[in-house]
């Protein structure tokens, strides 16, 4: 006995509303992502061979710019309103909570102490215009004294985050004595490990780092 055939008929999907969820998600993510603060110097840094990733948290960043001034950072919001918070009552700065919270949301910081208050009262526009004269954060091959202000900032640093990494970040046209003060401001307070930020650059070949990156490796070998 012959079936009746039943007409097949075309699958439409009303893609409309999906369209809609992915342009919220995408309004939801550009509106909630804080992006990160404009550094204040730019600083273009030697190449090296070395392919050592750096952290992507817990980090203490020493810039050095070509001129040699020094600008200090850490990140994590919470640990940088604590630090600050830290060296207002070490050095009794007074600093309000407008300026602790400009200090906790801001990038990298190179003035000196005696300025700190003023640079974070500040607007925007205002401390770049104080970046590009400040001096830097003064530093000395002694530590503990008034003319070694690194020391400070590192100290409390450390003090509010124990499992910082520290990175020098110095420009390739910075003199070697201004990073030297630093290294041997990080030696005085038995800080030994510590990472040179470089660009990557390829292995010459002949050379002996050359011959043991392609060197053949047994089997299990990583």
């Amino acid at each position: 006995m012959p079936h009746a055939k039943i007409p097949r008929k075309s699958t439409n999907i009303d893609m409309t509303a999906m369209c809609d969820v992915a342009f919220l998600l995408l309004t939801f993510f550009m509106l909630a992502t804080k992006f990160k603060p404009e550094e204040p110097v730019v600083v273009k840094t030697p190449s090296s061979i070395s392919s050592i990733p750096l952290p992507d948290k817990d980090i203490m960043l020493l810039t050095v710019d070509a001129k040699g001034r020094i600008f200090f950072a850490i990140d994590n919001k919470l640990k940088r309103k604590a630090l600050i918070e830290d060296i207002d009552a070490a050095r009794q700065l007074k600093l309000s909570e407008a300026e602790k919270k400009s200090f906790a949301l801001g990038a990298s910081v190179g003035v000196p102490l005696s300025q700190i208050k003023q640079y974070l009262s500040s607007t925007p526009e205002q401390q770049k215009a104080m970046d590009l004269v400040t001096p830097g954060i003064p530093v000395d091959s002694v530590i503990h004294v008034p003319t070694n202000e690194l020391d400070s900032w590192i100290e409390s640093a450390r003090n509010t985050n124990p499992m910082l990494r520290i990175c020098i970040k110095a420009d390739g046209d910075a003199s070697y004595p201004n990073v030297s003060k630093i290294i041997k401001t990080l030696e005085a307070g038995k800080i030994f490990k510590f990472n040179l930020i470089t660009n990557l650059k390829s292995i010459p070949a002949g050379t002996a780092a050359y011959a043991e990156a392609n060197a053949p490796r047994a089997d299990g070998d990583k």
